[in-house]
C-alpha cells in the first residue's frame, strides 16, 4: 500500500504535532506518523515558557482550556542547603505531556490531518522525492519530511547519525505526585551527580523529574533506594519526597540522553524538537524550544513551496542557519550550567555570586529562554502546490 503527501512528519510529540497544525493552516496536505497511541506520559520537565503563547494562540491552541499552573518564580538549591530565588522574566505554565500532546492530537483530527500509528523504519531521498517505509509495510511518498521522532530512535541509527555512537552518562526519572507545593514556583534542586526539577502541572499535580549520573545511580538496588541515599542529602528534596504521594504506579525512566551537538538536517530531513537538539532539563525550556523549532521549520517549508527558496540545497542550508541562530547558544548555555551544577563546589560558587549580584540570574534565564514570539501573519488562502 502506498500514500502520497506534500509533507510527512515523523513523530507526534510537541514538535511534530505543532508543525502539523501550522502546515495544515498554511494549506498543505500533511501526514503525521506516531508510534504510540494518545494519551501517554513522557519523561519531561513539563514547564513551558510563556514565550510561545502568542504563537499557540495563532494556531488556535488556547492553553487555558487545559487548566495549567501559572509559574512566575524560580528557586535553585544546592545539596548543602544553600538556595536562591528569582522571578522568571516572562513566566511560564505547567502542563503534562499526557494532556498537552493529546490535546494537540485532538486538534489535528479536527483539522482532518492524517495521523497514522506506525513506526518509520527507513527514509530515502531520490529525485527530489522522499520514500518512507514503516513496520506495517506501508510506503509513503512526500515532497518534504520533518523529523520529530524524539531524543533517540532506531531511525537515528538507520540514518547513521553521529551522536548514536556516543554513550551518555545520564538517565532521567519522572513521576507525578500530590502534596503541598507552591502553584507558581519551578524549583531546581541539586544533588550529587544530578539535579531535580519540581513544579505544578494541571489538576494540582506535582511533576518531579530529575537527571541522574548513571555511574552513581547503578550503585543502588532501585530508584527508591537511590533517592533516599543520594537525593535526600538535599533537605529540600527530602522534604518534598517525604511529604508528597506518588500518583504513578512507578516512576518513568529514560536512559542514553545525549546533550551534545546534533545536526539540524540529516539525510535531507529537517529535524525539529529534541531530534535536532536536546537542552539540559535544568534550563526548563525544552517544550518551548520544541514548539518554536516547529514554527521555524514550518515557515521555511512554506517559503520553499511558494518558490522563495529555489532548491533542496538552499532549503537545508537556510534551515541549518536559522536553527543555529535561534537555538545553538541556548543549548551551549545549558551545557555550561549542567557542568557547573553537577559539581557541588562550583554550584556553591555560582549561588554565592548570584546572591551578590541577583541581576545575573535574570541574564542566565534570558540566555536559556527566547524572546516572546511575535504573532504570525500568514496567507491562509494560498493555493496548494
Amino acid at each position: 500500500m502506498q500514500f502520497e503527501s506534500e509533507i510527512l512528519i515523523i513523530g507526534g510529540g510537541l514538535a511534530g504535532l505543532t508543525a502539523a497544525l501550522h502546515l495544515e493552516k498554511a494549506g498543505f496536505n500533511v501526514i503525521l506518523i506516531e508510534k504510540i497511541a494518545y494519551p501517554h506520559h513522557k519523561v519531561c520537565g513539563e514547564y513551558v515558557s510563556n514565550e510561545v503563547l502568542p504563537y499557540l494562540d495563532w494556531l488556535g491552541i488556547h492553553i487555558e482550556k487545559l487548566d495549567p499552573s501559572h509559574i512566575k518564580n524560580l528557586e535553585i538549591t544546592t545539596a548543602s542547603g544553600k538556595s536562591i530565588k528569582g522571578i522568571l522574566p516572562l513566566g511560564g505554565f505547567g502542563i503534562s505531556r499526557y494532556k498537552l500532546d493529546d490535546f494537540l492530537y485532538q486538534q489535528a483530527l479536527k483539522k482532518n490531518i492524517k495521523v497514522v500509528f506506525d513506526t518509520v523504519t527507513d527514509v530515502k531521498f531520490q529525485a527530489d522525492t522522499f520514500s518512507i517505509n514503516t513496520s506495517s509495510g506501508t510506503i509513503y511518498k512526500a515532497k518534504q519530511v520533518l523529523g520529530a521522532h524524539g531524543k533517540r530512535s532506531t531511525l537515528d541509527q538507520k540514518m547513521e547519525r553521529n551522536f548514536m555512537s556516543y554513550k551518555s552518562p545520564f538517565l532521567a526519572v519522572k513521576a507525578h505526585y500530590v502534596g503541598d507545593f507552591p502553584d507558581d514556583l519551578v524549583a531546581l534542586h541539586n544533588f550529587n551527580g544530578g539535579y531535580c526539577g519540581v513544579s505544578k502541572v494541571e489538576d494540582d499535580k506535582i511533576n518531579i523529574c530529575y537527571l541522574a549520573g548513571y555511574e552513581t545511580f547503578k550503585k543502588h538496588k532501585n530508584i527508591d533506594e537511590y533517592q533516599k541515599a543520594v537525593l535526600y542529602k538535599n533537605k529540600h528534596l527530602e522534604h518534598i519526597f517525604e511529604s508528597c504521594d506518588m500518583i504513578f504506579e512507578q516512576p518513568l525512566t529514560i536512559s542514553q540522553l545525549f546533550f551534545g551537538q546534533k545536526t539540524a538536517v540529516e539525510n535531507h530531513v529537517l529535524m525539529i524538537g529534541d531530534t535536532a537538539g536536546l537542552i539540559h532539563p535544568l534550563c526548563g525550556n525544552g517544550m518551548a524550544m520544541a514548539i518554536h523549532s516547529a514554527k521555524k521549520a514550518s515557515e521555511i517549508l512554506v517559503d520553499y513551496f511558494i518558490g522563495n527558496i529555489a532548491s533542496q540545497q538552499q532549503l537545508e542550508k537556510k534551515y541549518t542557519a536559522v536553527w543555529n541562530k535561534q537555538f545553538k547558544s541556548r543549548l551551549k548555555m545549558g551545557e555550561v550550567l549542567a557542568a557547573i551544577l553537577q559539581r557541588e563546589k562550583l554550584t556553591n560558587l555560582l549561588l554565592n555570586g548570584l546572591v551578590k549580584m541577583p541581576s545575573l540570574l535574570n541574564q542566565i534565564i534570558k540566555r536559556t529562554h527566547g524572546k516572546q514570539i511575535a504573532a504570525q501573519i500568514l496567507n491562509e488562502n494560498r493555493h496548494r502546490i
